[in-house]
């Protein structure tokens, strides 16, 4: 545990320093409250032929498919609507933790070559059960084997950003997830590799899952067709095709959780599969719930530069870079996409560059749809310190420190959980 706070802090430490500087990628950096231009939101409950929306069959049947198209086209990309999935349960079972959990292994193959594209995911249940279980489950920058210290785990393949893959244990080594704490509770945790389902580099593309749907002369997705986040999100819809098959697993109580470019790819995921019962998006900044209008810390500019991220987005992100308010969508639009289902921001009071308070900021305003439907948005508008949990339907919590999760993140995680899932 110190060294994953180690680790943690190096890594706040290093953005910290990238965040005060002048530019990024020759493009200014404004990490002053002060200097946020005035902006104006897109409307959330008002149609596109200006009627307003009153009731939840208008917001579910006109409304919310309005905005899920706007931000297919224009933000993270249209996918595939089908996958040609099937399952390896290659572990049915294992006896581990000293009796607490059972092991299960699993390959997840999103074509019907099962010789590529495809996604182990490891799988913990609490042996204490006598129902299916709710779950917790992360997407990770980390291979399974690496993920959690248990030599009975099938050791992995990870991408180099050189774009070699290599044995797990030849990469970077990562402090293990310590996942009593869920099985104590009666959860089920779960993990897959994101590199598994399309590698995080500029060239990934060609090696990943898009690649598969390209037509005979293409080699690059269209303009409004997916990026590396979609394509992300897409697989864990296939993960959530195998859990409704797992009967240990309760499908309707999957936690879906990823950090900083995977939290905006669980938000993503949240928004496209409503089979999804909860979303735990971690610092996930500009392009997940930080509003892009505020001009703080990382913008669109600075995301879809050529040096950067672009591939991660659809082509159309471009046209708003260094105008935001032209843009018919912003973060509050893509929290609502949520709605009704539970969500926790998790940030960071330090992780200027993702803007914790742009992100505050797009909870409150998506606040009105939950409401909407009934349950509780934030119920303040005012920003709250680190370490205050709130813990509503709609949910926000700021650790003290900077980007990422620190261990005692999860104790909140948990509470979330708990009460949602299991009323206490």
């Amino acid at each position: 545990m110190k060294k994953l706070s180690l680790c943690l802090f190096a890594l706040s430490l290093l953005l910290l320093t990238h965040a005060q500087r002048k530019t990024t990628a020759g493009i200014p950096i404004n990490n002053d409250e002060s200097k946020v231009p005035a902006y104006s939101l897109p409307e959330l409950l008002v149609l596109e032929n200006g009627k307003k929306v009153k009731d939840t069959k208008t917001w579910q049947s006109q409304r919310r498919p309005e905005i899920l198209r706007l931000f297919e086209s224009e933000q993270f990309g249209k996918a595939p609507k089908t996958r040609e999935v099937s399952f390896d349960v290659f572990e049915q079972g294992t006896t581990t933790l000293d009796g607490k959990a059972i092991r299960r292994q699993v390959t997840i193959y999103f074509t019907s070559d099962t010789s590529k594209h495809k996604a182990d995911l490891l799988m913990y249940l609490p042996t204490k059960a006598t129902t299916p279980a709710p779950l917790f489950l992360r997407i990770s920058f980390s291979a399974n084997s690496v993920f959690i210290n248990d030599p009975g785990i099938k050791e992995g393949m990870i991408w180099t950003r050189e774009g070699e893959r290599i044995p797990a244990s030849e990469g970077r080594m990562r402090s293990p997830f310590v996942l009593e704490k869920f099985i104590d509770e009666g959860f089920a945790v779960a993990t897959l590799y994101y590199g598994d389902i399309e590698p995080d580099f500029k060239g990934g593309v060609e090696h990943g899952i898009r690649s598969h749907f390209f037509n005979e002369d293409q080699n690059y997705p269209a303009p409004d067709e997916w990026g590396a986040i979609s394509a992300w999100a897409w697989g864990l819809g296939g993960v959530m095709d195998y859990l409704e098959t797992d009967k240990d697993i309760n499908a309707q109580k999957v936690a879906l959780h990823g950090v900083s470019r995977l939290g905006k790819t669980v938000l993503w995921t949240g928004a496209i599969d409503e089979r999804f019962g909860m979303i735990i998006a971690s610092c996930s900044g500009e392009g997940g719930a930080a509003i892009s209008r505020r001009q703080y810390g990382e913008t669109i500019a600075h995301m879809i530069h050529p040096t950067r991220y672009y591939y991660q987005f659809a082509g159309n992100r471009a046209k708003y870079a260094f105008d935001p308010n032209t843009s018919p969508i912003d973060a509050h639009m893509l929290v609502s996409l949520i709605a009704p289902r539970p969500l926790l921001l998790q940030t960071g009071d330090t992780d200027y560059w993702s803007d914790p308070k742009g992100e505050f900021d797009a909870a409150v305003a998506a606040a009105p749809v939950y409401e909407l439907f009934g349950k509780k948005g934030l119920e303040t508008t005012q920003w709250p310190a680190a370490g205050t949990p709130i813990l509503n339907d709609l949910g926000y919590f700021m650790h003290s420190g900077g980007h990422g999760t620190v261990p005692e993140d999860y104790d909140v995680y948990i509470d979330f959980m708990k009460l949602h899932f299991l009323g206490r």
